[in-house]
């Protein structure tokens, strides 16, 4: 007879409530949305509900761990066991260590969003390397950055369903986040108005009630005259401003400097619209939506801090309707609390040596958002061994080969390596260039528990069916590989003590009073929690308030006030390329090996105005070649003519490679723009992010 398992679908940080059928051979039958979770409300996408079970029962799914037999890249590989592969890696890497010190070693996984992030972090800790890579330079990292060092505390805190106001900027969630664009819709129902901030037209967009399109890029001027017109009409929060946030006297003065008119003509918005946006916004209570949009530039934290000072000057900091703090229950812990843990970290001493902590500070090493080391700097200490050499490196769930820019220089700095681990779920272009590759569970196979400030809410994620063929989690793997490490003496500090996932997850659930065997039932667990309590819970900044003046910021030398900072390469190029549009589709790299997504969605689009192809001699459903900027290479496009592009932008998509392409690129340095990209440069000199948008590029047809 079938059960019906509740969970949540933990593909992406939309953590999405649902019910998982399972027939009585043990396979999932289907998955269908939980119309009664409290933070989704039925809401869901078909990445969860085709994506997923297909990913687990795929005929081309990794099922046995594999060691290579050929040349690295030759597809050459031989069946061996879990005990002769954790005996190989842990030879090697000990060697490695041995003979180049601890910080030789390094990981890669996607970030801290989900437990693998954490659980390499300490696997790496506990071999004594501070050393590991995320993708979030690339997706949130500034975001985040602004954000701890405003103090503010709100990321994924968007209170939609009170507003009065929606603030979105450079987010589309009709194919992001369906939790978020359901509460939209819903929001626009009842009469909450929308200002949208988008130089690309989006379903968003075309519901706002106000659209304000920007050249790619030049956001933190609208942002800045906003603030302005804020002040000048008096507009702002004077109570909270004057109680809870710092250095608004700097912040105005600032500010001044960027009237409507100046914004305008940065912007290429009218200074009308821009005023209008402030009116609307100052009209609260009113909630900021950000997204990638404005996030992976190297103007990307002073644009943050721009929107991030607006929240707080209007007063919708942990205010109904505005944008939350984080909440959790007492007792309580996060991954991301754990890699802050003191009884989890190496002495700071050795955290400073993190790739990129001195130039990052707040990036990479002790002081660092995930404390995660600076990926571009990282790929350089592959390739010529500065700082110091990095020689052997274990890469769990992410596909580095096709997500970082400058795809030629990442492919060079793995092939560089001496030793290479990849745990992945199928052959992908990271995976064909590794030594040794295990077989990884997906998310319907093992348990995580997770903070979901949507909510706010704890989730869980069931392990609703046994693992496919050999496939083990990230915990496990890396227990397994921990124990021969320290056989061989080569463990530095006892940093990761759990031996199994749910001996992990009960540790995160503490003494917060919630039931493991409760969550396991329902799926989600809701908290009781106070708004507005500043005093309780000072903002976590040097001076307890927000810090419009950032005392972080200007403590590493960087300035301590929003500003419009130009990007890079210059907003005035005859051609402007934009990245990161994402799909229904595709999370990133994912699902590219899927039949219903390739029909769906089979080729990487270049969006491109009428006026701009015909320029260009470009026709829609051709083929055409793009170079940027900077960039080492090109890489070829469909050409879609579409009137939601500005003239002289082009936009697309991330991701893109083919399975069925021959190895070990799969179609990597072909069909996708990160080949096309550069990860050198000009880069945030808080995030070390360089620009994946507003890149002055080249089209001419295939």
């Amino acid at each position: 007879m079938d059960r019906v398992v509740a969970s949540t679908c933990w593909e992406c940080s939309a953590y999405c409530g649902s019910l998982i059928t399972v027939n009585d051979a043990g396979r999932v039958g289907k998955i269908t949305p939980n119309p009664e979770h409290p933070i989704s409300k039925g809401a869901f996408c078909v990445k969860g509900m085709r994506g997923l079970p297909e990913w687990t029962y795929h005929a081309d799914r990794l099922l046995h761990p594999m060691r290579r037999v050929g040349e690295r890249g030759s597809g050459q590989w031989q069946r061996i066991s879990w005990d002769a592969a954790l005996d190989e890696m842990a030879d090697r890497m000990a060697a490695i260590r041995a003979r180049h010190g601890a910080r030789s070693l390094i990981g890669a996984v996607s970030g801290a969003a989900f437990s693998r992030g954490a659980i390499v972090a300490l696997l790496l800790r506990s071999l004594g390397s501070p050393n590991w890579m995320i993708n979030q330079d690339l997706c949130g990292g500034c975001r985040a950055v602004s954000d701890r060092a405003t103090g503010l505390g709100i990321t994924n805190g968007d209170d939609i369903a009170h507003a009065a106001t929606m603030l979105l900027v450079g987010r589309n969630p009709v194919a992001a986040d369906p939790v978020q664009w359901q509460a939209i819709k819903r929001a626009r129902q009842r009469g909450a108005k929308l200002v949208v901030i988008d130089p690309f037209r989006t379903p968003a967009a075309e519901l706002a009630d106000l659209w304000l399109a920007p050249r790619p890029g030049t956001d933190a001027a609208i942002a800045l005259a906003m603030i302005q017109v804020m002040i000048a009409e008096r507009l702002y929060d004077s109570g909270f401003v004057e109680r809870w946030c710092h250095g608004f006297d700097a912040l105005a003065e600032r500010t001044a400097a960027y009237p409507p008119e100046r914004a305008a003509s940065l912007s290429g918005v009218p200074a009308q619209q821009i005023i209008q946006a402030a009116r609307f916004y100052a009209d609260g209570p009113a909630c900021f939506v950000s997204g990638h949009g404005i996030d992976a530039a190297s103007n990307g934290v002073q644009t943050f801090r721009a929107f991030h000072c607006l929240v707080a000057i209007g007063g919708n900091v942990d205010r109904v309707g505005g944008n939350r703090r984080s909440k959790r229950p007492r007792g309580f812990l996060t991954y991301l609390d754990l890699l802050h843990d003191a009884r989890f970290r190496l002495p700071e001493t050795v955290e400073r040596q993190t790739i990129g902590a001195e130039r990052f500070p707040l990036w990479a090493g002790p002081r660092g958002w995930q404390t995660a080391c600076h990926n571009s700097s990282a790929l350089q200490a592959m390739l010529t061994g500065d700082p110091y050499p990095v020689r052997g490196a274990y890469v769990s769930g992410v596909n580095i080969a096709v997500m970082y820019p400058d795809t030629r220089r990442t492919l060079a700095a793995l092939r560089s390596l001496d030793f290479l681990c990849v745990a992945a779920h199928s052959m992908t272009p990271t995976a064909a260039l590794a030594d040794i590759v295990l077989p990884k569970t997906t998310t319907l196979e093992e348990e995580e528990v997770a903070l979901n400030q949507g909510g706010p809410g704890i989730t869980y994620t069931a392990a609703a069916v046994a693992p496919q063929g050999e496939a083990r989690c990230d915990l496990t793997i890396a227990v397994g590989l921990l124990d021969r490490m320290r056989a061989r003496g080569a463990v530095t500090a006892e940093l990761l003590p759990w031996r199994t996932k749910q001996d992990f997850n009960a540790f995160l659930v503490g003494d917060s009073g919630l039931s493991l065997e409760a969550l396991r039932r329902d799926g989600y667990a809701m908290f009781p929690y106070t708004m507005g309590d500043f005093v309780k819970e000072p903002f976590r900044t040097p001076s307890g308030r927000v810090e419009l003046y950032s005392q972080t910021l200007a403590a590493v030398g960087l300035d301590p006030l929003p500003d419009y900072v130009a990007p890079a390469a210059g907003a005035d190029a005859e051609l402007l390329l934009q990245t990161g549009q994402r799909e229904k589709t595709y999370h990133h790299s994912r699902f590219r090996d899927q039949a219903w997504a390739r029909k769906v969605s089979p080729d990487p689009l270049m969006h491109i105005h009428p006026l701009t192809a015909a320029d260009h001699g470009l026709r829609d459903g051709e083929w055409a070649l793009l170079e940027a900027a900077g960039g080492n290479g090109t890489c070829r496009l469909k050409v879609h003519v579409s009137e939601r592009t500005q003239p002289g932008v082009i936009t697309t998509g991330i991701g893109w490679w083919r399975p069925e392409a021959p190895g070990p690129e799969f179609g990597v340095l072909d069909i996708n723009v990160n080949a096309a990209l550069s990860y050198e440069g000009v880069m945030d000199p808080a995030s070390g992010s360089v620009d994946t948008g507003a890149i002055p590029c080249r089209v001419r047809a295939a």
